[in-house]
């Protein structure tokens, strides 16, 4: 079955997910995520692509963003697998594709899905058994959004810098608030389900907008044939 064309409008932030071919490694050694991360920077400013959240796995990547024009994400996306994937196989002395292929992704709904999302994404490592809490986890966002460290490659989101005007107490509300509880499965699988299948996170009602504005289906549909009429 061919894979659904991917649901992209400027300024709406998207969650993408890219995975290593066959699910293999993509990362080996430390330089690996540090060179990773420098070209994520470097070719984000050049596509036009704020950074929010990201953490790198293993074999795999998220990333949450928002593009400043309809081409943004997939610019980026290309020209980081491209230079990514020179770089493994001179360093490795390997050839072949690296990648699974095109990333996949979602339109993330800013006031209630975003800042779960960014949870998401940075308590990957915490669910895969790879570490007890997050700041543990050095390839990820976490530190700088939760505890403030300086990274270059985040733009904070709106709704992120919402949670109070003074950094210090931000962090802290970010901390308390949204990483007091785990992520229900509900929520992880809805968070799952739309990123895979290429439709949009977030309420009936911004689905509904969605797909009036796209003019396409933005939501799974109803399993089973449709009903004659």
């Amino acid at each position: 079955m061919p894979r659904r064309p991917r649901l992209i409008l400027p300024g709406v932030p998207l969650h993408i997910i890219q995975r290593g071919n066959n699910r293999q490694p993509c990362f080996h050694a430390d330089g690996d995520y540090r060179f990773y991360l420098e070209w994520l920077r470097e070719y984000s400013l050049m596509s036009g692509c704020a950074i929010h959240a990201y953490v790198l796995m293993t074999n795999h990547v998220h990333l949450l963003l928002t593009p400043q024009e309809a081409t943004g994400a997939a610019m980026l996306m290309k020209r980081l697998g491209q230079r990514y994937v020179q770089y493994v196989n001179r360093v490795y002395h390997r050839s072949g594709t690296l990648w699974e292929g095109k990333f996949r992704s979602c339109l993330t709904q800013e006031d209630h899905y975003l800042l779960a999302c960014q949870r998401y994404i940075e308590l990957n490592p915490v669910r895969a058994g790879m570490v007890r809490s997050p700041e543990e986890y050095r390839w990820s966002s976490f530190r700088a959004n939760g505890w403030g460290e300086p990274d270059p490659l985040l733009s904070p989101h709106p709704v992120y810098e919402a949670l109070a005007s003074d950094p210090t107490r931000r962090q802290h509300n970010y901390l308390c608030e949204l990483f007091r509880h785990e992520l229900g499965p509900g929520l992880i699988d809805h968070i799952r389900k739309a990123t895979n299948g290429n439709f949009s996170l977030g309420t009936s009602q911004f689905t509904e907008e969605l797909t009036n504005t796209l003019g396409r289906r933005t939501a799974p549909g109803q399993p089973g044939r449709p009903k004659k009429i």
